[in-house]
C-alpha cells in the first residue's frame, strides 16, 4: 500500500495484512500516548498526530518498508540515534514489521510533541 483511500485511521489499518496490522498499530497506540494534545489524521494517505495545525508525525506501510515521518528539528536532535538506520528525506524506513523499534518512534513521538509549535 503506497497511499490510502481509508477515512479513518481504523479504515487504514483494517486495510492491512495481519503482520502489518499489529505492528502499525503498535506505532499508533505509543505515538497516542506520547503525544497527548495532539489529534489522530488521515493525511496524504496516511495516520498522523497534528496540533492545531502543525505537522507532528505521521507513519505508513509502504511496499517494501514500514516508515515514519518525523519533523526535521526532532530528526536533527536524534542524529545519533538514526545513523544506523534507513532515513529518507523526511522519513525512518524499516525493512520489516520485525525491525521497528517502538523504543526509538516513542522517543521520536515524545520529542516531537516537546518541541514548540501551535498551541
Amino acid at each position: 500500500m503506497v497511499q490510502s483511500e481509508a477515512a479513518t485511521v481504523d479504515e487504514y489499518l483494517a486495510e492491512l495484512p495481519e503482520e502489518r496490522r499489529e505492528v502499525m498499530t503498535a506505532i499508533r497506540d505509543v505515538c497516542r500516548a506520547a503525544m497527548p494534545g495532539f489529534t489522530e489524521v488521515m493525511a496524504y494517505g496516511m495516520p498522523g498526530f497534528t496540533r492545531d495545525g502543525d505537522d507532528g508525525v505521521a507513519f505508513a506501510s509502504q511496499k517494501r518498508y514500514i516508515s515514519f515521518y518525523l519533523p526535521a528539528g526532532v530528526r536533527d536532535a536524534f542524529a545519533d540515534r538514526l545513523a544506523d538506520h534507513d532515513m529518507g528525506k523526511a522519513c525512518l524506513r524499516f525493512s520489516s514489521p520485525r525491525k521497528v523499534d517502538l523504543d526509538l518512534i516513542r522517543d521520536i513521538a515524545r520529542a516531537a510533541a516537546a518541541a514548540p509549535g501551535p498551541r
